[in-house]
């Protein structure tokens, strides 16, 4: 994976400094050149550093959560996928025209459970980032998930899925295909799903390519990642004409973690190590690993039909207060 010292955002640059001193300095000790207090001054600039993290991280504003959740070392589907999922056997293709390699799914074991499980990758390096296009899918990644929904009705076994996109791939072949009937029709098998569904925000949540593969019985959320019905840049384009006010409309899009469970968009919120999931992936994949198990095993006792109706009323719900009704 990444290395995240690597990659520093523009409001980390505190924090880079004082990363930069510590390995100069761990680069002395190694060579022999230090003095005797090296390790001492180490340590110093160590608590520094955390402490720098944990008070930068601890009040973000949403257009620098909207970077964090966009940070390249986060961890991707095939991240969560290699450490969650047991037994996992990948199934590709819609059946009608091609693989989109931008949502990813097949079977597999998850927390104990037999579950189809799919989600964006973006890739990691170049040839990666192009093959999977970045994460936008195309109208037969949403047929392929669709079928894989399916299969997963057929055999009675839950769908967990993990969303990580700026949005679907609005590109001339995408809409020649039917890319807005495949977003519509897979947030459809969605919420006709008589099995639970759970989905987990990893990163970035956008527009109707998110909503289509997170229509769940449960939308849990990483503390840092975003979920809106398009991008800060794009609203503050629409809006303003003018995409320098892209830290405005983040602010007023609602769009974190924090304000999308107050809104009630979103069931549970996972907490990331200090200083994002980038730094610390194995820990991040834990806790979304026993929040998923939690969220899977309040539904178990669920009928098909409960699991509608339950998925229908959280969504009717959504921006209805107690005067509105």
């Amino acid at each position: 994976m990444t290395d995240p010292k690597r990659t520093y955002l523009d409001f980390e640059r505190p924090i880079a400094e004082i990363e930069a001193k510590i390995e100069e300095l761990e680069a002395a000790v190694k060579s022999g050149e230090s003095g005797v207090d090296a390790a001492e001054e180490i340590g110093k600039l160590r608590a520094k550093a955390r402490d720098q993290l944990e008070k930068t991280y601890g009040s973000l504003s949403p257009w620098q959560k909207t970077q964090v959740a966009r940070h390249p070392g986060r961890p991707h589907f095939a991240d969560y996928q290699a450490s969650l999922i047991e037994m996992f056997t990948e199934l590709a293709g819609d059946r009608g025209f091609a693989d989109d390699p931008s949502i990813m799914g097949g079977l597999g074991w998850i927390a104990g459970t037999p579950a189809v499980v799919l989600g964006h990758e973006k890739g990691r390096d170049t040839a990666s980032r192009v093959h999977h296009n970045f994460g936008m899918a195309r109208p037969e990644g949403y047929r392929k998930a669709v079928r894989l929904m399916d299969l997963a009705d057929r055999f009675g076994v839950p769908v967990v899925t993990f969303v990580d996109t700026a949005g679907a791939y609005p590109g001339k072949g995408a809409e020649e295909r039917g890319q807005a009937e495949a977003i519509a029709r897979c947030t459809e098998r969605c919420l006709t799903l008589g099995v639970p569904l759970v989905a987990v925000i990893t990163g970035e949540g956008g527009s109707g390519g998110a909503v289509a593969i997170a229509s769940a019985n449960s939308v849990i959320m990483l503390e840092h990642s975003i979920y809106s019905v398009i991008t800060p840049e794009g609203c503050a384009s629409i809006l303003w004409r003018d995409s320098a006010k892209s830290e405005d409309a983040a602010e007023a899009m609602k769009i974190t973690a924090a304000d999308l469970q107050t809104l009630k968009i979103v069931d549970r919120v996972v907490k990331e190590p200090v200083g994002g999931a980038h730094r610390d992936p194995s820990t991040t994949i834990r806790r979304v690993g026993e929040a998923v198990r939690q969220e899977l095993n309040q539904f178990g006792g669920f009928g098909p039909d409960q699991l509608r109706a339950q998925r229908r009323d959280r969504f009717l719900a959504i921006g209805r207060s107690e005067m509105a009704l």
